[in-house]
């Protein structure tokens, strides 16, 4: 049924809009316009969304002197741009076609990434289903320029999907930070939302910012090791050595698609030792680096990969407690770790 109770329309013949009180049957409704009910077929009434969008706003018209200035024309792209001066956005174009009643309806989402800053950004992005990836690209986002991602299926956006972005600056620079994680969790009913907002703005597209500047590198907390040496203890000055440390991750994802281009040739007893390796790897750097807590995705499939890091941590001293529970952006294929220092 194409129509329900409650539902919005607009006669055909006379423009006006109404709303759905009843079905009658497969042809007819009952509808009320102006508080006045009456049957009506399904075919001399439509939804008003179509009109609300493609209608022509009425446009005044102005008397023109010649000392007029003629204002520059601006297209959305160019107006998106000036709305945002600077930071770095994930843009969504909904792409429109018809259906049996040739009502328009988004039939996917082109996904972009828009830089307004002056610098450019390397960047890992992947998008994820209930933990799992299904779509990862890396690449260059240049200064004051936009970068085309993918496509994605409408019906997949209620899914809630996660965007997760890792960038770093293209060029080097000591005094911000060697790399920044973000993500995005869009649920289906807010895209919903901004879609219907757009339209009625009669704007292409809607954005979500991911950062406004590249942030500055962290300072390191510095250890006391004076009272070290008053205790007694010879105190080795690692001060190089820990500087030279590679950043640890608050979260790492051990699919072997992360970690390696090419892993086809593997067999499962490689893969799994390349998995633990880096796993073992950022286990260290979170410690080093007094982190509180660290995520660790394995994923769900058998769950080898999950039980041979679940009895690593029963033997690690740093570890407060784990636990492998829901969570809200990777399912059941996460691990979060809690230490103690």
């Amino acid at each position: 049924m194409k129509y329900q109770v409650g539902d919005k329309i607009i006669v055909l013949l006379s423009d006006e809009e109404g709303v759905v009180k009843e079905i009658i049957n497969e042809q007819m409704v009952m509808i009320e316009v102006r508080g006045v009910r009456f049957p009506a077929y399904m075919d001399q009434i439509d939804f008003p969304y179509y009109k609300m969008f493609t209608q022509k706003k009425p446009v005044e018209k102005k008397k023109i002197y010649v000392d007029d200035i003629k204002k520059e024309k601006i297209n959305p792209a160019q107006h998106a741009a000036r709305q945002v001066s600077e930071g770095v956005l994930l843009n969504f174009m909904p792409v429109y076609d018809k259906d049996v009643f040739d009502d328009d309806i988004v039939e996917k989402m082109k996904i972009y990434l828009v830089n307004q800053n002056k610098e450019a950004y390397h960047f890992e992005y992947n998008v994820y289903f209930t933990g799992e990836s299904d779509f990862q690209l890396k690449n260059t986002l240049h200064p004051l320029s936009e970068f085309y991602l993918h496509d994605l299926a409408f019906e997949d956006l209620s899914d809630s999907p996660r965007f997760s972005f890792t960038f770093s600056l293209a060029e080097k620079n000591k005094k911000k930070a060697p790399f920044y994680e973000t993500h995005l969790k869009l649920k289906a009913r807010q895209l919903f939302k901004k879609i219907e907002e757009i339209k009625l703005k009669n704007e292409p597209t809607f954005a979500y910012e991911l950062f406004v500047n590249y942030p500055d590198k962290t300072e390191e907390e510095k250890v006391d090791i004076g009272k070290l040496g008053n205790a007694g203890f010879r105190v080795y000055d690692a001060g190089k050595i820990r500087n030279n440390l590679p950043p640890a991750r608050s979260v790492i994802d051990l699919h072997i698609e992360k970690l390696t281009d090419d892993h086809t040739r593997l067999n499962n007893h490689e893969i799994l030792m390349m998995q633990l390796h880096e796993f073992e790897k950022y286990y260290q750097l979170s410690v080093l680096h007094f982190q509180p807590s660290l995520i660790v995705i394995h994923g769900i499939g058998e769950g080898r990969l999950r039980d041979e890091i679940h009895q690593l941590l029963k033997s690690k001293k740093e570890v407060a407690s784990f636990v492998n529970q829901f969570h809200p952006l990777y399912g059941f294929g996460a691990t979060e770790i809690y230490f103690k220092y």
